[in-house]
């Protein structure tokens, strides 16, 4: 009874450590892969897009879990100032629970989720094979590999933006098409931009841990425009989608997303090698949900 006592005890910290507020991410991803899917098919099924959206949450969960793990054991922990949107959750330095049991969270939950991809691969076939390699890749060597070779935001926009919202949409019918494939791109590049913009609080921690990230070798300066120009790019490949008959006309309503972005593109411009201030933090992760969101929202319109 102690060691179950033991265990209930650590579901707070360890609930911390998955960082709930970003799981609002998968969330949207899938909705935009099924929305996809529903504008090219017609067709959606309701069990197995939940049961996709388990998946995913169980491997971003995994995500968190192991960085947390693996950033207090580097000593970046200790070394940023967090905020709620960069920086850890504190959980481990605070004393709340120790790293093997974070590290034994995050490899169950990244279990989970490989559970769910063989069920997907049983009755859709080998189709998913390269997602699940890159996208296994993705979560397991992010933290310990990809971050030290200046991969982690590419890695990110893969695994936790493109390739779930493909992901999304095979898994209703076991095809795709252009309309899904396009939308994967502004998903990609949203979600590597959201890692990008909450490096720049961390920069010296992250290179005290050996990272060497997109910002340590790009710097402030030319890292503020290579996230200014890829926030620009999504309203202009979703105007593409919709100019080539990709997607329909109701896409234009993602557009209305950018309007969150105005005030991080300034920051990133102008002024980058300051810290940025926690309202372009914020500004970002709302353009970049409501984005997906709105993109889900403007495919599916035309067959309402």
């Amino acid at each position: 009874m102690a060691a179950v006592a033991q265990y209930i005890g650590q579901l707070r910290p360890l609930l911390s450590v998955s960082r709930p507020p970003f799981l609002a991410l998968p969330v949207t991803l899938i909705a935009l892969g099924a929305a996809a899917s529903v504008a090219n098919t017609g067709f959606i099924s309701v069990v197995r897009t939940g049961i996709a959206l388990i998946g995913l949450i169980s491997l971003h969960v995994s995500v968190n879990a192991l960085n947390e793990a693996a950033d207090y054991e580097s000593g970046i922990d200790k070394r940023t100032d967090a905020t709620p949107f960069s920086g850890g959750s504190k959980t481990l330095p605070a004393g709340n629970v120790d790293p093997t049991t974070v590290y034994r969270f995050g490899y169950l939950t990244a279990a989970v989720g490989a559970i769910i991809g063989v069920w997907f691969l049983v009755i859709i076939g080998p189709i998913l094979i390269p997602i699940y390699i890159v996208g296994g890749a993705s979560v397991l060597a992010y933290t310990e590999y990809l971050t030290k070779f200046g991969l982690g935001e590419v890695a990110a926009g893969l695994g936790l933006g493109g390739l779930p919202v493909i992901g999304a949409a095979l898994v209703q019918s076991g095809e795709i098409s252009s309309i899904e494939l396009l939308a994967a791109v502004p998903a990609f590049i949203l979600t590597f931009n959201l890692l990008l913009l909450n490096e720049f609080p961390d920069i010296s921690p992250d290179r005290y841990g050996g990272r060497a990230n997109l910002i340590h070798r790009l710097g402030r300066v030319w890292g503020g425009r290579l996230y200014a120009v890829a926030t620009v790019s999504v309203p202009i490949i979703i105007i593409i989608g919709v100019i080539s008959n990709v997607f329909p006309r109701t896409a234009l309503l993602a557009l209305l997303g950018i309007v969150a972005a105005f005030r991080p593109v300034i920051w990133s411009i102008q002024t980058p090698k300051q810290r940025p201030p926690m309202a372009v933090l914020r500004n970002n992760v709302i353009f970049i949900l409501s984005t997906n969101v709105l993109l889900a929202i403007g495919l599916i319109l035309p067959i309402i």
